[in-house]
């Protein structure tokens, strides 16, 4: 849930102060800024990933796969939450979901 809470804040943050496209060029001007984009999005990648993996449908799982490239980890810490809800404190059907 904090996840969820202090993603939802910098998301409304950004969206209503800042301007994505030119704040956008310049993170990409910058050396330590690529460093950064391609550290979060090959995070983006695995979690993804494991989303795939334990999905039992196809389509949601590409759902949530765009949902993580557009809303990050807003999209992640929602993932997370509900699968610990539905996996009722079993943590083999959490990591492992139509696997376990």
């Amino acid at each position: 849930m904090l996840g969820i809470l202090a993603m939802t804040t910098v998301l409304v943050n950004g969206f209503t102060r800042g301007d994505f496209f030119s704040e956008g060029s310049q993170l990409l001007s910058m050396s330590w800024g690529i460093v950064s984009l391609v550290d979060l999005y090959t995070g983006f990648i695995l979690f993804s990933g494991w989303i795939i993996y334990r999905e039992k449908s196809m389509s949601i799982a590409i759902l949530w796969t765009i949902a993580m490239m557009t809303l990050g980890f807003f999209a992640g810490s929602l993932y997370a939450f509900i699968a610990l809800q539905t996996s009722n404190g079993d943590w083999r059907k959490f990591w492992l979901g139509k696997h376990a």
